[in-house]
């Protein structure tokens, strides 16, 4: 039987609530499909930083190099740590050091879902540049404190960095309905972004099946708004694509169900998968978290690992707990429930 080691990563706020509940049904699936999963649980998280100074320990990376993929749950607490220290202590190091360029979320409703829009048949699958761009973190502060103070954030894109998540959004568009969406802002950002275009046009030749179609991002904003059924698969940025999904969960009816997976595709390390939703600490003692997006990241988490069946029958469970309204109003259901719902309905 084919096992597979997966460092879970609960974190703070309602992380570990939903780390919880993706385990179990994740667990639950793979006994009646014919592999085994093996879960190592590691405390890194906003309280580990108080108590040592550090997200992770330093030697956090070689432990994750040993497992086949990450479950994260949720990471930050900025009333205890700035959202700057937890995130470039934990997260962009993992996925900078993996090669995790390729952050993808899918953005659809699921059944019983009612989303804020007019607007119910889409089906989007976001993909944003994970390792470079705006998040590079190179610069920094001079004069600090004083009225002569200046802060300088330089965005770095790579020719290797934009041309891959161009090729992989590609081959994505090629396995769904042939259609990609270029995110810039060339018209105001003449370097980087019409660098970007170009790059873009250039693959476009190789790709000739794939009907591409190049967009600002405040045109694309509207667009998601407006018109999200004309959208397939959506490159962009880090930033770019870091804004345009928040709007993609607001568009499926909340962060509650908005997945994604942060991968590195050609598989020599491993990928990690994580709901978007962020910690939530004024809920965590509640129990009224919803796990769907963690759930639904641990199905990818599956899919990716090659066990395509199981990750399906995830996702099916899902669409038969939602069409009967459970999980699908923020607060209605407790945490367990939903759980429960999902597990009953994968028989």
């Amino acid at each position: 039987m084919k096992t597979y080691s997966i460092a879970l990563i609960p974190g703070d706020g309602i992380g570990p609530t939903v780390t919880d509940a993706a385990w179990q049904v994740v667990e639950a699936v793979a006994r009646g499909s014919g592999f085994a999963l093996e879960g190592t649980r590691l405390p890194w998280s906003c309280d580990l930083y108080l108590e040592t100074g550090a997200m992770m320990p330093e030697d956090g990376i070689a432990v994750l190099r040993d497992h086949d993929a990450i479950l994260l749950g949720a990471v930050g607490w900025p009333a205890k740590v700035p959202d700057s220290i937890s995130l470039h202590g934990l997260l962009l190091p993992i996925r900078k050091a993996f090669r995790q360029y390729a952050n993808i979320r899918p953005h659809r409703l699921l059944p019983g879902v009612e989303g804020p829009l007019r607007k119910s048949e889409f089906d989007i699958l976001c993909v944003r540049e994970n390792t470079e761009g705006e998040y590079s973190g190179a610069g920094g502060r001079v004069h600090q404190g004083s009225a002569d103070e200046v802060a300088v954030e330089t965005a770095i894109f790579t020719r290797k960095g934009v041309e891959r998540i161009l090729r992989f959004g590609f081959e994505q568009a090629r396995k769904r309905r042939g259609k990609l969406a270029s995110v810039t802002k060339s018209n105001a950002q003449r370097h980087s972004m019409v660098f970007w275009d170009e790059v873009t046009r250039e693959l476009g030749r190789e790709y000739a099946d794939v009907e591409v179609t190049s967009y600002h991002i405040d045109a694309m904003a509207a667009r998601m708004v407006m018109a999200p059924e004309t959208l397939d698969v959506v490159v962009a940025s880090n930033l770019f694509g870091d804004v345009l999904t928040d709007l993609g969960a607001a568009i499926q009816g909340g962060l509650g169900f908005a997945a994604s997976a942060n991968l590195n595709p050609d598989r020599t390390t491993p990928s990690m998968f994580e709901p978007v939703h962020g910690s939530a600490p004024d809920i965590a003692h509640l129990g009224i978290a919803n796990p769907i997006a963690a759930i639904w990241s641990a199905s990818m988490m599956l899919d990716h690992l090659g066990e395509a069946d199981a990750a399906i029958r995830i996702i099916g469970a899902i669409e038969r707990v939602t069409a009967r309204g459970i999980g699908t109003v923020p607060g209605k259901h407790k945490t367990d429930e939903i759980t429960r719902a999902v597990l009953a309905a994968l028989d």
